[in-house]
């Protein structure tokens, strides 16, 4: 699955444009690099996001094409600074 629509199916960013945004401004890195909007997302992988004060990083845990507001959060687990 892609980037920009993982993190939205996930809505660790609300909307994949603003997602798509992020990655064209460097703001997303993946494992360590910064990474595009079309980076395929698999299993274990970690993502840093960098849009507001405190940087939020989380690794992927699932990735499912559809997720209900409920289960969204099932897709990933937040990685302490």
């Amino acid at each position: 699955m892609r980037l920009d629509k993982y993190l939205k199916i996930t809505r660790l960013i609300k909307r994949r444009t603003v997602a798509n945004e992020a990655c064209d401004a460097g703001r997303v890195m993946v494992n360590g690099k910064i990474a595009r909007a079309s980076y395929e997302v698999k299993e274990g992988d970690e993502i840093e996001i960098s849009l507001g004060q405190k940087p939020l990083k989380v690794r992927v845990v699932k990735v499912s094409e559809y997720a209900t507001k409920e289960t969204a959060s099932e897709g990933y687990t937040v990685i302490e600074p």
